[in-house]
């Protein structure tokens, strides 16, 4: 007599789709993921260091202090992460 219910019986179906699943679609390698991290922190960091160099040279032209060196770090940053949300969506 056979009880379709069994829980053994259920987890058994359930570990071996699970098992399946893993096989179709493997988990990236550990250079994979420090790979994307460091894409990442190049994407986020080279627009804000441009914005602070820009920055810096009108500043200096200007005579201005630091006014534009901070705006336009913030303005490479908020680019930077755009620019960084952007290349996850598309991954």
């Amino acid at each position: 007599m056979s009880d379709n219910n069994d829980p053994t019986e259920e987890a058994a179906r359930r570990a071996d789709a699970l098992d399946k699943a893993g096989k179709a679609d493997p988990e990236p390698s550990l250079a994979r993921r420090f790979a994307t991290i460091g894409a990442l922190g190049w994407i986020i960091v080279v627009p804000m260091l441009t914005g602070l160099f820009i920055g810096h040279w009108l500043d200096r032209w200007m005579q201005s202090g630091i006014t534009m060196a901070a705006a336009l770090l913030m303005a490479g940053a908020v680019l930077g992460f755009v620019l960084a949300w952007r290349w996850i969506q598309e991954q």
